[in-house]
């Protein structure tokens, strides 16, 4: 089941009872909503006068669910997720710990690859050549050692925003902030994965930052960071932003890559039922009884 993803904005106090989760206006006391605390997978915080109660919070992470916070500038800035997501967790996390560096070096080479082709992919669907990115694909070794991920996003980035004045940047203009905005939501969608799966999203096949808590899920995100450049793309070419501004509508749309269909192992599905396909078989991958991991390619 595709769990749903719910954003509040204005000022609200919610709280859980009979396994629902309840919106309350904080000014008249009137229930302004009710929805059952199994279908949510996703809850973002986005308001500094919403009041969270800890019963409902508990309720929520007892069920995987992940909750973001935002800050004054309505960009997320925390996560939280459960501590125990599966009933072999410990056993899980010592393959994990003990992957040895050649396999994360290979694991590392086909998440680039994936990557690569799915960006590719999103300049062939926009009409763009993509030849000079297939003609990096070969040249990915075990490990990434010639950095053919830098090299092929300073292709891809320069291809896709041509028409405007663009440089990808973290803290850039306009379109950086909607992208930021659709990887900070991917991010923790990937990350209540990994935990399902039960392994860290510390622990990383690629990223070691010793100040990063999500190493794995920064990994796992990569191949499906085209999504959501594919979806604020089509934003930028319908003239539905054209600023820094991330407006609710922004928000809406942008909260949709959740649900984005992909194709997965053959056959389609939301982008979060996919990720749990990718989650497992990284895991497959760390017990030794897979090589491959199982990433994302785009519709046809």
């Amino acid at each position: 089941m595709i769990k749903r993803t719910l954003y509040f904005g204005n000022p609200a106090y919610i709280h859980k009872k009979n396994q629902q989760l309840k919106v309350i206006d904080p000014e008249n006391r009137e229930e302004l909503g009710s929805i059952p605390i199994e279908d949510i997978g996703v809850v973002i915080l986005d308001n500094p006068q919403i009041t969270f109660t800890h019963g409902l919070m508990e309720a929520l992470l007892a069920r995987n669910t992940v909750i973001v916070s935002c800050d004054e500038k309505h960009l997320p800035v925390g996560l939280m997720l459960p501590l125990v997501g599966h009933t072999l967790q410990s056993e899980r996390f010592r393959y994990q710990i003990d992957a040895s560096e050649p396999l994360k070096k290979n694991l590392w080479a086909q998440t680039i690859k994936s990557k690569i082709d799915n960006q590719a992919e999103v300049l062939r669907r926009n009409g763009l050549d993509s030849l000079r990115l297939d003609a990096l694909l070969p040249q990915i070794q075990s490990g990434d050692p010639d950095n053919i991920e830098g090299r092929a996003a300073s292709v891809y980035w320069k291809l896709l925003f041509d028409g405007i004045e663009f440089k990808r940047d973290r803290y850039g203009s306009f379109p950086n902030p909607h992208l930021n905005y659709c990887y900070a939501i991917l991010r923790a969608i990937v990350a209540r994965a990994i935990v399902s799966s039960g392994m860290l999203p510390t622990f990383g096949i690629f990223h070691r930052n010793k100040y990063n808590a999500y190493c794995l899920a920064d990994d796992i995100m990569e191949p499906y960071r085209p999504f959501c450049d594919q979806l604020v793309y089509d934003m930028v070419l319908k003239s539905e932003i054209n600023d820094d501004e991330i407006t609710k509508e922004h928000k809406v749309k942008l909260l949709s890559i959740a649900t984005v269909d992909i194709k997965i192992a053959g056959a389609k599905s939301p982008l979060m039922v996919g990720l749990n396909r990718t989650t497992a078989s990284l895991f497959e991958c760390y017990q030794g009884s897979r090589r491959k991991i199982v990433y994302p390619e785009f519709l046809d």
